[in-house]
């Protein structure tokens, strides 16, 4: 048995209460942002490889093997959840180490998919890293500065309770809304304009990861407190950068699934 399908047949039996990226929710809202702008053409071709299983399911898939013990889960993609790029320096300037980051993964997997000759298990894999990678480079701190691990050291109070900067932005504020993925979906398609889609509808990740960037560091708290007490002030301030990049990253898997394919 080869190591993909081992991957792909163990997803039953390995579960996962931890979160990254954008947590579950967020990651299930770009889903379903997507599933409803991809075309035709991609729909059948994700049908061919994925079955009847929807984006939105698709999108936690990577996270949720992160306690899977064998070592692809537990070394070889650890990295390809974010990417690092140091303060001053723009997108193109990004330096992949080798052990591969987000980009180099998306890069990987895309030439995966591409490949027909490839087993269905080999791209079904890759077609589910895609989707989750994109949403986690649209979270503002999995584009790293490479000094506090994407804000995770950068220790905070949430409404009270211990917390970090990156859970903040992975969950807090988005669980906070005590949405469903569905509800919050419907509110933020709501609010989309057909205007903000044709601008939006980029498919390439030096782009998404320059936004992350010149987003990230306005989002640490001041370095005299700490750790931050962060709450309603905080979640008033950030809440609609949040919603703007669920947005930004459901469309964005639409328009990268779209070129895939094409």
């Amino acid at each position: 048995m080869s190591a993909f399908r081992f991957i792909v047949l163990s997803v039953a039996l390995v579960t996962s209460s931890a979160s990254w990226g954008w947590g579950q929710t967020g990651h299930r809202i770009t889903g379903e942002i997507a599933q409803s702008r991809i075309n035709g053409k991609t729909t059948a071709q994700l049908e061919l490889i994925l079955g009847k299983q929807g984006l939105a399911e698709m999108s936690t898939w990577p996270d949720e093997q992160r306690s899977n013990p064998q070592p692809f889960w537990q070394k070889d993609a650890n990295p390809w959840h974010y990417v690092t790029l140091p303060g001053g320096k723009q997108a193109n300037e990004l330096v992949s180490p080798t052990e591969g980051d987000a980009l180099t993964a998306l890069e990987r997997f895309a030439a995966v998919v591409r490949d027909r000759k490839k087993p269905r298990e080999e791209r079904a894999l890759a077609l589910r890293f895609i989707i989750h990678i994109i949403g986690d480079v649209h979270q503002p701190l999995h584009v790293g500065n490479g000094t506090d691990r994407g804000g995770n050291d950068v220790k905070v109070t949430w409404f009270g309770d211990q917390s970090n900067l990156h859970s903040v932005w992975d969950s807090g504020m988005i669980d906070r809304q005590g949405l469903s993925f569905t509800e919050y979906t419907d509110r933020l398609e709501r609010r989309l304009t057909a205007e903000q889609t044709i601008i939006w509808w980029d498919a390439r990740p030096q782009i998404w990861i320059g936004e992350s960037a010149a987003l990230r560091d306005a989002l640490y708290p001041a370095a005299s407190e700490q750790p931050a007490a962060l709450g309603y002030a905080y979640q008033f301030q950030h809440l609609p950068t949040v919603e703007t990049r669920l947005a930004q990253s459901g469309i964005r898997i639409a328009a990268y699934l779209d070129e895939l394919f094409e």
